[in-house]
């Protein structure tokens, strides 16, 4: 709009009503003002209203550039002048502007900076006169104007192009100041805009440490309880309005509150367990597994326990996390301190049972038992357990503790290198222990030896050695896996430790001496073959499928073990002490396969 105040001070003729006449080149021509007919006071008051007419101009336009070429554009009517170039300072730089669309040459440029914000002469060739003069404000400068003129300007021309000059100046002032304002409102209303977006932060960050305090004293408050694993269970529910859950590390459930309860709860693969529990502890914080919001109570690194959140239509948001992950935080110191009365259980049982297994006297070991709750004057049984697939550290102990809880045993258990030793009141069911241990653990790979019946606390390491006998027989046994009963060995119960094992051995080398020295030379498998032909009682099939060879092979085989041997697998004596021999040779003798 200033614009166009600007230009409408040119009909479109070219010429406003009343004004002088002008060149080409858009200046007033000097004939006209200067001309002999018009008296010097007409012409001044003509200049005197078109420079006022400029000046209503300048201060009608709001754009800076477009009040220096505005002051460009009409410099002629201050007297003989062109404008050789403005320049409106932005930042410390001074930006040039043609007035009739070309830069300024470089050495006018030059001549401008030189000037440091002083007025000053500029040379322009063709020029007889030219000025660079200052665009100043009340307290900084705004550009330059430069004016040149092919003859030196009267004092009366310099005087109206130092009003004009002036005007620009002030019009500029005007224009900066506006622009000074707008740039401040819209500062203004963006800093409005950021505190009001901050104090909804401020109010949104206040309302979920409120939040998150009252759940974090709420939590503590159940924690301190004493109600155990329900109470958090029955809070988490009550907070989040989803089926709250605890499950062991091997995924049976301990504790569940709210509806939608499986009845009976799934059997858990180990599997599958043990993946989701690696997948949730690459994470930080809950994990989503399938329909559930899952968190483990993990103090030191050791996994405790599953804390769980059933979300079928995944409506779970951050409040929902917030209070799964203070429930696992109230729930760890409780399932720590369980550990840590179950490690000093172990410890105790551990002990003990040592000094029972080595032998010690009867008043302590009792006192100690009735300590530890468990009544040590009835009749007991000496368990062995050993699994392929786990090593017999503590972990394993107390797995083994749960599994005959669970089958309701009443024990006390140690560990020794390779296994694990149970002290029970009772004789354990022919299956139940090793099933209950095969879901534990995830794997059937394992093996039980029970001793015979012990009435007395100094019988205990004998019937130890028996459990023990009982163990070594399964494992060297075609069946090595399930439980096996020293009571049952028959007559494997006089080829266990304690023998004699001289006597054993040159009853071993009278009757399978001769297999054995032709195996040792000619790296053969007859004694190996003879022991497997026994096992499958004396069935071709069976014994050729278990050694994965011909029948023919098998019967050229036990052709040569009669052969070497000299003894007839078909007469009854020979037949008894051979199988006798590969027996004591296998399981007594620790003899390989």
């Amino acid at each position: 709009m200033a614009g166009n105040r600007a230009h409408s001070l040119y009909p479109r003729n070219g010429r406003r009503k009343g004004s002088l006449p002008q060149d080409s080149d858009g200046r007033y021509s000097t004939a006209a003002r200067r001309g002999p007919r018009e008296p010097a006071r007409i012409r001044a008051d003509h200049a005197l209203r078109e420079l006022a007419a400029v000046s209503r101009a300048l201060f009608g336009t709001a754009d800076e550039g477009e009040i220096l070429r505005l002051a460009m554009h009409h410099v002629n009517a201050a007297g003989p002048y062109t404008a050789e170039a403005g320049y409106l300072k932005v930042g410390d730089d001074l930006v040039p502007s043609a007035g009739d669309g070309r830069m300024p040459a470089p050495a006018v440029s030059r001549r401008v900076r030189e000037l440091a914000g002083q007025d000053g002469n500029v040379t322009v060739p063709g020029r007889r006169w030219g000025r660079a003069l200052g665009l100043r404000g009340r307290a900084e400068l705004h550009g330059y104007l430069v004016v040149t003129s092919r003859s030196r300007p009267t004092a009366a021309e310099r005087s109206l192009l130092t009003a004009l000059v002036r005007h620009t100046a002030a019009a500029l002032s005007v224009a900066f100041a506006h622009q000074r304002r707008r740039d401040d409102a819209v500062e203004l209303h963006r800093l409005r805009e950021e505190r009001t977006a901050l104090q909804r932060q401020l109010i949104s960050v206040v309302a979920e440490l409120s939040y998150e305090r009252a759940v974090h004293a709420f939590m503590a408050r159940v924690a301190g309880s004493g109600d155990g694993e329900e109470a958090v269970t029955r809070a988490l529910h009550g907070l989040t309005g989803l089926p709250a859950l605890v499950e062991d590390r091997f995924g049976r459930l301990r504790s569940w509150t709210g509806p939608s309860r499986p009845v009976p709860y799934p059997e858990p693969d180990p599997v599958r367990q043990n993946e989701m529990l690696h997948v949730v502890a690459r994470q930080v914080g809950p994990v989503r597994i399938r329909d559930r919001l899952v968190t483990l109570i993990r103090p030191r690194g050791e996994i405790l326990a599953v804390l769980a959140l059933v979300d079928a239509r995944e409506e779970a948001d951050e409040h929902t996390v917030l209070a799964l992950e203070h429930a696992a935080a109230s729930l760890t110191p409780e399932l720590t301190h369980l550990r840590h009365l179950a490690e000093v259980e172990l410890r105790l049982h551990r002990e003990l049972v040592d000094d029972l297994l080595m032998g010690t006297d009867d008043a302590s070991a009792y006192a100690r038992s009735e300590a530890v709750g468990y009544d040590l004057r009835r009749s007991h049984y000496v368990v062995v357990v050993q699994w392929s697939n786990r090593a017999a550290d503590d972990s394993f102990a107390m797995t083994v503790g749960r599994a005959a809880a669970a089958v309701g045993m009443r024990s006390l258990l140690t560990r020794r290198s390779d296994h694990v030793v149970l002290l029970a009141d009772d004789r354990p069911h022919a299956r139940a222990l090793y099933e209950a241990l095969a879901r534990e653990t995830g794997t059937r790979s394992g093996t039980i030896g029970v001793s015979a019946l012990s009435d007395c606390l100094d019988d205990i390491p004998h019937h130890y050695q028996e459990a023990r006998r009982a163990l070594d027989v399964r494992l060297h046994s075609r069946e090595r896996y399930g439980t096996t009963f020293f009571d049952e060995l028959g007559l494997y119960r006089i080829l266990g430790p304690g023998n004699d094992h001289r006597e054993l051995e040159t009853f071993v080398q009278e009757w399978l001496g001769q297999l054995i020295d032709y195996d040792s030379r000619h790296h053969a498998p007859l004694v190996e073959t003879l022991t497997r032909y026994f096992d499958c009682g004396g069935n071709y099939d069976e014994t050729a499928e278990f050694l994965a060879i011909h029948r023919s092979t098998l019967r050229y085989r036990l052709q040569r073990i009669r052969d070497i041997s000299g003894h007839d697998l078909a007469n009854v004596e020979d037949r008894l002490n051979l199988q006798v021999a590969t027996r004591v040779w296998k399981i007594v003798l620790g003899a390989p396969g």
